[in-house]
């Protein structure tokens, strides 16, 4: 997606002025449009009065802080994305932040590199919202008001939402870049555990297709952490756990079917069926089964692929510690049944190879 930055106008709120100033004058060479605030209800005033894509934020600011800016942002003004911006170091302010809607969290001193890439991922994920709430809203009109084109309406309707698919599974895959097929192999494995377990058609082909986002929600990960080549700390792997719920935010309440099975997905795929999984702590069958099937082919494709971190192990490896977590990490019934497709799974890890 190619960005005109000039259409997108940025705020930037920081009570300390060289800060707010060294982070306009970064972004203004980049082509956003930008203005300064030194306080949250400055802040507010100007977007009562003016038209801005993206506030970055401070957290702690005399008065009003950045939490209240967000909440007003987040409650009053939905084409608008927040970066919060902010020295405070806190795994749980960070938590906070992104539970609350903010599209990102930046630890102040960074880089200018970093703040580009979370400014252009902020914009990127707001325009993609945007348009498939516009999207969203064309198509209830056009079911309503040109029944006699039904037919063809649906024909662009399953177009559109599958290339919503891509873009959103794409854009994620730029942001995690651990393998450059796993996305697919998401698509193919679950499609076909899926189908293998008997489902009805019609939902293993969504399965199949909504699958690729599970880890949309990566996009609202720093990338300090994200692309980070060591083991994560424990503060840092409870942020990379939020990208569960960031995921579900993106893609629930669409009015699309595919894109809502996207969600559930996105939301449950690291619960395990014992209820130590995270971010719900769901059990048993009270796991969707979509999640369930994609917790299956996640692991099983993580731990056969090369990671930066690790090498690929054999099928007959990760087939062990699967079969360890029967019942406990995985839907019993359903590893069963990927265990007797594991020829099939195997062609297809072997047809989507990465590069």
């Amino acid at each position: 997606m190619t960005i005109d930055t000039s259409k997108y106008p940025v705020l930037v709120v920081d009570d300390e002025a060289p800060i707010r100033q060294l982070i306009a004058q970064i972004v203004s060479r980049e082509g956003y449009p930008c203005a300064m605030a030194s306080g949250t209800d400055e802040a507010i005033d100007k977007l009562d009065n003016g038209k801005f894509s993206l506030v970055i934020s401070d957290i702690n600011m005399p008065g009003k802080n950045g939490l209240d800016l967000l909440d007003d942002i987040i409650r009053n003004r939905q084409d608008i994305a927040v970066l919060m911006a902010t020295a405070v170091d806190d795994r749980n302010v960070a938590i906070k932040t992104l539970e609350m809607g903010a599209y990102g969290y930046i630890i102040k001193p960074f880089e200018r590199n970093e703040l580009i890439i979370n400014v252009t991922n902020a914009i990127t994920r707001l325009q993609l919202e945007i348009d498939n709430r516009l999207y969203s809203e064309d198509l209830e009109w056009l079911v309503d008001e040109r029944t006699e084109k039904l037919k063809q309406a649906q024909m662009e309707i399953r177009f559109s939402r599958e290339e919503t698919i891509h873009r959103l599974a794409k854009a994620a895959e730029f942001r995690d870049n651990e393998t450059a097929q796993h996305t697919m192999r998401m698509g193919q494995f679950c499609g076909t555990l899926a189908r293998n377990f008997g489902l009805d058609p019609a939902l293993t082909e969504m399965i199949g297709l909504a699958s690729p986002l599970h880890d949309v929600g990566k996009i609202g990960i720093p990338d300090t952490i994200l692309l980070k080549p060591g083991k994560l700390t424990a503060e840092e792997f409870e942020i990379v756990k939020g990208h569960s719920v960031i995921g579900y935010r993106i893609l629930a309440g669409s009015g699309s079917e595919l894109l809502n099975i996207g969600a559930v997905i996105a939301h449950t795929h690291h619960e395990k069926f014992d209820g130590s999984g995270y971010p719900q702590q769901l059990r048993g069958e009270g796991i969707p089964q979509s999640g369930r099937i994609a917790a299956i082919c996640d692991v099983f494709d993580a731990l056969t692929s090369d990671r930066v971190y690790k090498a690929a192990m054999t099928t007959e490896k990760a087939m062990k510690i699967m079969l360890a977590g029967r019942g406990s990490h995985f839907d019993a019934d359903l590893l069963d049944c990927f265990t007797d497709c594991l020829p099939e799974i195997l062609a297809l890890k072997s047809e989507f190879a990465d590069g």
